[in-house]
């Protein structure tokens, strides 16, 4: 991630304003510090005076707790949960003798266990906090003391210390350059902790402090620096030095932020200015949040409902023990009277209304949070125990960092994730290349055997070894001595500027400022044409073995806007050339016109390379005569010494000379992406979730690597720039983007949504457009633009039913606008409407703002990822944070929730394991809802029966024991062990995520269906029992109506109907539960009897007093009978239910299920799962499996910046001894899940269906372009050519066709033409490489009779992946339409990203050609 670079002051009162806005709840108690200080004074050497302003030590702590607010913040924390308080309550009520029917003990010590169990789990996971602070802060850093070095701990550090840093040393505080072991006081720095670039930056010192290199200097140096306060601009600085009674001015040039690394650079020194929680990376960090998940305030509001319920029926049986004790009670006054203090019967029902709030607390009992933090702790050590997720390379494993939010991974609705180090390495790599129309590269045949890489020692002594390259024709090209190909590569030794340190005899170093630029020179290097070294105005080359130097007459530096850079260079023999390279938009309209056959060829090339996510360049050259050179010289020397418009001026000098050149050719570099990111994208597209890339690199290189990893594809119907300097223009760009998203969506689906165009005419007609003239220039684009004050949003039911695949991209200054109070409704409205959102240039702080933008107005499960110290407010910001162990520190990792080493493992960590958490969860508070109103609404019933006299059905120790022992082990092991599907069938079907997002499983729907099963088991369980024992009689006459047997077969009945109901709930059997749920069933009876035998009694005379009930109570048969008959009555019903529920109304999972068992049971081979479908992509013939056309991107100089090229010709980076250097460059949803996310949103709509059915007709979403047709997403344009325009001329009548996936596309075969009265309509072309398919809408309407299916279709959705490999075959001649019984076959539609196809019920797979289906599939 990288900051705007420079900010136009202009903007500072529209962007500064709302950075302190935000971050006011980012950094906590900084901003009252922040709002006192209005400059900073820091003078050097002198820590007395510094002293006094109180400024912040250099200690930093991201740690929550100390040992003296460890207790009384964490006890806070605790009791912000609502159950917490509820039973702290309750302890004091039990403490109370005239209420309290059970003893204070039973609430306290489960209490106290549920409290500290939390309090150490919070402790440790602080400790490691402490720690990682203590490893910071104990670093080592070299300070001047009085006249001398001495080492001192980060700690330590104070502001206006001036310390020494060495190369490859961490920037303990924000410094002030003073002086550098370089010339001209220039160091090398590597900002990949605060911004996330690799690339090296470079800093300078004031020329004034630059000589002071040595100690003795510095020591007497008393400079005073007069500053803006902290702050977390990164990207600005403001200050000035006054010394000597002179004051030089101060810029972020002059910086070296904490977080930075030195690089290339032997020492340097500097003058502390901000330390500690005062520097920039601090500022940036936020702070550390206490973070919940949703059922944890789910919990807690259905806690406040319990407590209400409660209290009701508290209350009912108060009212009837008032009734009771007026009516019936004062007959036996005599010899029952009222305890003291009870005079009245009023008294007495007040009393009996809190016996009763103690006696019915057990509806929600504090073991339910016990059990919770037990089953999130072993899901914790589950997810640390994946080998599946470990790394092998770095020696890691993936970690849970906390415990309380593993079953929101199995919720997440967004993911915002940082570029640099966690969706690429940063490497990159020479792929390709095209010279005077012949291409070079991979030529791999990818059924064939993999290439062998060439070996450049034999040829070139002084080839890098790590190049890879795999096509031995282009290294015989250059052993044979093609001109071409030769001045090719001699372009690539001399147009850059890359330094080079030669340690040895042919141990070369490369230092450029962009991994391109190395990447391009190493290439250049193997294959013979070797720089060596420069001066400010030599360049000295190796060319095939023959050294060479030449004179560097001008460098044509690099900027954003000309994205090309040229040098001039004479040769020995004296001639003089101009070499250019660039991006081919640029480059190809500037060369001579005998160039257009040839560049008609490499236009080819390079759309070639583009559509396999290569970074293109082209390269030309022009012979200048001297005459020219000298004219031109003047004329750049005058504009290079210009006062006013400079800039202006050289650039029209440079445009002057880089006409009428020669094109050479291309070159495609590849920027590696981390193993396995674009198939992760694609399952986590396939399960619902969003993905936004926040980044601080430059557009064209966030693009690229979108189309890298297939965020972005150019089956897109199209691509968004938002790239606005004002509000109004962003304002504008933004609605102009929906209006279009709107009228493309209205074309595709024709017509059909009225709304839509409704809300277009209001649009245009009625909401004050053209009420004045607008600024020129503020809109993104030319043409007419559509003027409103206050343009609305399209109603929000609109933008969340748009169908199409949009994407947007927006930079930092636009997205500074987006993001203010009267934006972020219109920015949320028009990114949530797409499917990919890239945001460039965006700083730490932005990060954190766009997180808290979506969790605010979507109210949706955000997670953020990233790997350096600039992802970490983001991080914080998110409901889960995720950190990457990667190459840019471990700050991330530090503040993150969840931390592993690759990118990849994040579709397991959400779709298997944080699917997992949240079904087991769920199903765990299901259940324990369940038994417990079954156990407790069983004393309500008696309380009618025992005069409302708080009399317990059941034994004291029952009730103990009944949370604690009889009913706990079961339910935790089903809430840990248990599983719907295996973890390959969850990564295989991604759709099986979608009931987490829509939070299916448990909600308030769900609580009231529990607790109603619960209330009619309790029911049950009281009346059955009461009705047969009233008249019953043993074997001897004795009735068994008595309050005793009633208990213990009530208990009993319980004990087992709740066992045969969690082991209906498990569907995942392992020992642990096998023993649990019958071990808990025979620690029952074990307990029962041994605390109702007679030794117990005659020990305890007065606590055990059911002496022999158990005996005498299940040795008579009619007990059994009953327990039984209460049994079944309270479980057949459920039974059948779920039976009905399963044959009528399927779940996604069923159907998974069902399909598994079919194929076990044939012993059928399981088709393979999605990464072993998708291992082999990113390999070298990746790209042609999946060929994009026409969206040719440049991928020159991304981290490139502007300034090298006077840097070199000024000599000041130029050495004066060699140094040591280090290598730089080193929906497939079913509709009742879609009717529920309807639901979901409070505005959505649904248009009705064309035919008339009840099913909701599929709709044509992504990938619907014809397979013939070219693309037609854009950038940084409007589309003007509509859809109708583009099919327009395709048959109306067309059969299916299926495309191979190979890397060659043989004429697709069709299909017999079909006798339905309904035409066949184009059947979008399947792509294993992009993962795109769709079962094709007939043109004519919507009939059932107009659908086609495909081989690829039917299989991706049985199996959710389409096979790389698979054969061609012909496509499917189109079916009838399947009977819609009722009961038969499920209305389930399943949209797989672009696919849509029907899925056959489970009653429809009973039939042996359904199972034969599948097995063939």
């Amino acid at each position: 991630m990288t900051v705007p670079k420079e900010i136009p002051e202009k903007w500072f009162p529209v962007v500064l304003p709302l950075k302190r806005k935000k971050q006011k709840g980012l950094d906590g108690g900084k901003s009252k510090k922040k709002r006192t200080e209005e400059e900073r004074r820091v003078r050097a050497n002198d820590r007395e005076y510094n002293e006094k302003f109180q400024y912040a030590s250099n200690c930093i702590m991201t740690s929550k707790y100390n040992i003296i607010t460890f207790l009384p913040v964490n006890l806070f924390e605790q009791f912000q949960e609502v159950a917490n308080t509820y039973f702290l309550f309750l302890l004091i009520l039990q403490l109370i003798p005239q209420i309290s029917s059970l003893s204070w003990f039973t609430t306290i010590v489960p209490l106290a266990l549920v409290l500290s169990i939390t309090a150490v789990k919070d402790a440790t996971d602080d400790y490691f906090r402490h720690k990682s602070d203590n490893q910071v802060n104990n670093r080592q850093s070299q300070v001047l003391i009085r006249g001398s070095l001495q080492n001192e701990k980060w700690m330590n550090v104070r502001v206006g210390d001036i310390i020494k840093l060495e190369n490859n040393q961490f920037v303990a505080a924000d410094l002030l350059l003073l002086s550098s072991s370089e010339p001209h006081g220039l160091c090398y720095i590597e900002t990949a902790e605060l911004d996330g670039e690799t690339n090296m930056k470079v800093r300078q010192s004031v020329s004034v402090t630059s000589e002071l290199g040595d100690p003795n200097n510095l020591a007497s140096f008393n400079g005073e620096v007069v500053c803006e306060p902290p702050n977390n601009k990164l990207d600005r600085f403001c200050g000035t030095l006054y010394w000597r009674e002179k004051k030089y001015t101060l810029t972020n040039q002059n910086m070296l932020l904490r977080g930075c690394v030195l690089r290339n650079t032997e020492a340097c020194y500097g003058l502390v200015i901000f330390a500690g929680p005062d520097t920039k990376l601090m500022q940036n960090s936020g702070r550390t949040k206490f973070k919940r998940t949703s059922i944890d305030r789910l919990m807690n509001t259905l806690v406040l409902w319990i407590f209400g319920f409660l209290v009701c029926m508290g209350v009912i049986l108060a009212v009837g023990n008032a009734v009771w004790e007026r009516e019936v009670g004062s007959l036996f006054q005599s010899y029952l009277p009222w305890n003291p203090p009870v005079d009245n019967f009023l008294f007495n029902a007040f009393l009996s209304f809190w016996s009763y709030v103690i006696i019915l607390n057990t509806v929600v009992p504090i073991s339910l949070y016990v059990s919770v933090e037990v089953i999130r702790l072993g899901h914790s050590y589950f997810i640390n125990w994946d080998q599946q997720m470990f790394c092998s390379q770095c020696n890691t494993a993936a970690e849970a960092r906390t415990t309380t939010l593993n079953e929101e991974l199995g919720q997440v609705e967004y993911i915002f994730s940082d570029k640099t180090g966690t969706l690429t390495q940063n490497i990159m790599s020479f792929n390709k290349c095209s010279i005077n129309g012949q291409t070079y590269g991979e030529v791999t045949d990818p059924l064939g055997p993999q290439p062998k890489r060439l070996d450049f020692t034999p040829f070139n002594p002084l080839a890098d070894p790590d190049f890879c390259f795999y096509d031995d024709t282009l290294l015989e090209s250059v052993k044979v001595g093609d001109s071409h190909t030769h001045e090719f590569f001699r372009l690539l030794s001399l147009c850059h500027t890359v330094m080079s340190e030669e340690k040895s005899e042919g141990e070369l170093v490369y230092k450029a400022q962009s991994p391109d630029e190395g990447a391009l020179v190493t290439a250049a290097r193997n294959f013979g044409f070797l720089f060596r070294s420069r001066t400010p105005g030599t360049i000295t080359t190796t060319e095939m073995g023959r050294p060479v130097t030449y004179t560097l007459l001008a460098i044509l530096d690099f900027n954003n806007i000309r994205k090309r850079m040229s040098v001039i260079v004479r040769n020995p023999e004296g001639r003089i050339r101009l070499y250019c390279k660039g991006a081919d938009t640029v480059l190809l309209e500037r060369l001579h016109p005998c160039n257009q056959e040839l560049m008609n060829i490499t236009s080819d090339h390079l759309n070639e390379y583009a559509a396999d996510g290569l970074r293109t360049l082209a390269l030309a050259y022009r012979d200048l005569s001297e005459d020219e050179w000298e004219a031109w010289s003047e004329s750049h020397r005058c504009a290079d010494k210009a006062t006013d418009y400079r800039e202006d001026r050289l650039a029209a000098a440079y445009e002057q000379i880089e006409q009428d050149m020669m094109l050479l050719g291309a070159t495609a570099i590849e920027d590696k992406l981390q193993e396995g990111v674009p198939e992760t994208i694609a399952v986590l597209s396939l399960a619902n979730i969003k993905i936004w890339v926040l980044t601080g690199d430059k557009q064209e290189t966030a693009v690229n690597i979108g189309y890298s990893c297939k965020m972005l594809t150019d089956d897109m119907t199209e691509v968004f720039i938002i790239s606005g300097h004002t509000v109004q223009s962003v304002r504008q760009e933004l609605r102009r983007a929906r209006e279009r998203m709107i009228e493309l969506s209205r074309t595709r689906d024709g017509g059909k949504e009225a709304g839509m165009e409704g809300w277009g005419e209001a649009c245009f007609m009625g909401n004050g457009l053209r009420e004045g003239p607008e600024a020129e220039g503020e809109g993104g684009g030319g043409g007419k633009q559509l003027q409103c004050s206050t343009p609305p949003p399209p109603p929000s039911n609109l933008m969340e039913n748009i169908s199409g695949e949009f994407a947007l991209v927006i930079n930092g200054h636009s997205l500074a606008h987006a993001l203010e109070a009267d934006m972020e409704t219109e920015f949320v409205s028009t990114a949530c409407a797409c499917k990919a959102v890239i945001c460039c240039r965006v700083t730490p702080l932005q990060k954190a703002q766009v997180v808290e933008l979506i969790k605010k107005h979507k109210k949706a499960v955000t997670l953020a990822i990233g790997d350096g110290a600039n992802d970490v407010s983001m991080i914080k910001s998110a409901h889960i944070g995720v950190g990457i162990s990667g190459q840019e520190g471990i700050q991330a990792v530090l503040a993150s929730d969840y931390s592993f080493s690759q990118f990849r493992f994040l579709q397991r960590l959400l779709l298997v394991h944080g699917r997992w958490s949240y079904l087991r969860m769920c199903r765990f508070l299901c259940y324990f809802f369940y038994k417990n109103f079954a156990f407790t609404m069983v004393h309500f019933w008696f309380g009618f029966f025992c005069g409302f006299s708080a009399q317990t059905v059941y034994d004291q120790y029952f009730i103990t024991l009944y949370n604690i022992v009889y009913t706990s082990l079961p339910v935790l092991a089903m809430g840990i062990f248990d599983q719907d599907v295996p973890d390959q069938r969850s990564l295989e079907y991604p759709k099986l995520y979608e009931p987490g997002q829509l939070n299916l499983l448990f909600n308030k729907k769900e609580f009231f269906i529990c607790i109603t099963q619960g209330i009619y088991t309790s029911v049950v369980l009281f009346f059955v029992p009461y009705a047969i024992l009233s008249d019953a009689t043993q074997s001897n006459g004795v009735p068994l109506a008595d309050y005793q047997t009633f208990a213990v077969t009530t208990a009993t009945a319980l004990v087992i109907v709740v066992s045969v109901q969690i082991a209906l709930d498990t569907g995942f059997w392992t020992v642990i539960n096998h023993v649990f749920v019958w071990g808990s069933l025979g620690s029952y009876f074990t307990i029962m009897f041994a605390l109702h035998s007679e030794t117990l009694f005659r020990i305890f005379p007065n606590q055990f007093h059911f002496v022999g009930t158990a005996q005498s109570t299940l040795l008579q048969p009619v007990v059994w009978l009953t327990i039984a008959l209460a049994t079944a009555i309270c479980i057949v019903p459920v039974l059948a239910f779920r039976f009905l529920k399963l044959d009528l109304k399927p779940q996604l999972s069923d159907t998974v299920r069902y399909t598994q068992l079919v194929r076990q049971k044939k012993r059928k081979p399981v088709g393979r799962s999605v990464g072993g479908a998708w291992r082999g992509v990113g390999s070298m013939s990746e790209g042609r499996l999946g060929a994009r056309g026409g969206s040719r991107r440049s991928g020159y100089a991304f981290a490139h910046q502007e300034g090298f090229g006077e840097l070199i010709t000024s000599g000041k980076n130029m050495r004066l001894s060699s140094l040591a250097l280090a290598t730089f460059a080193s929906r497939h949803s079913s509709s009742w899940i879609d009717t529920l996310r309807r639901k979901k949103h409070a505005h959505s709509h649904t248009p009705p269906s064309a035919s008339g059915e009840s099913s909701p007709a599929p709709s044509c979403v992504s990938g619907s372009v014809p397979p013939l047709s070219n693309s037609s997403s854009v950038l940084g344009g409007s589309q003007d050519t509509p859809i109708e325009e583009e099919t327009g001329s395709a048959p109306q009548h067309q059969n299916t066709q299926a495309v191979p996936a190979s890397s060659t596309q043989p004429p697709p075969e069709s299909a017999p033409d079909s006798d339905s009265a309904a035409p066949q309509g184009p059947a979008q072309a399947l792509n294993a490489g992009s993962l795109s398919s769709s079962a094709v809408r007939c043109q004519g309407g919507e009939s059932p009779g107009g659908w086609t299916l495909t081989l690829g279709t039917v299989q991706l959705c049985l199996v959710g992946r389409v096979s790389r490999l698979a054969p061609v075959r012909p496509a499917v001649q189109a079916h009838p339409p399947l009977p819609r019984k009722p009961g038969r076959l499920s209305d389930t539609f399943i949209t797989n990203g672009g696919v849509t196809c029907l899925l056959l019920s489970i009653r429809c797979l009973h039939t042996n050609s359904g199972c034969a289906f599948l097995e063939r599939y």
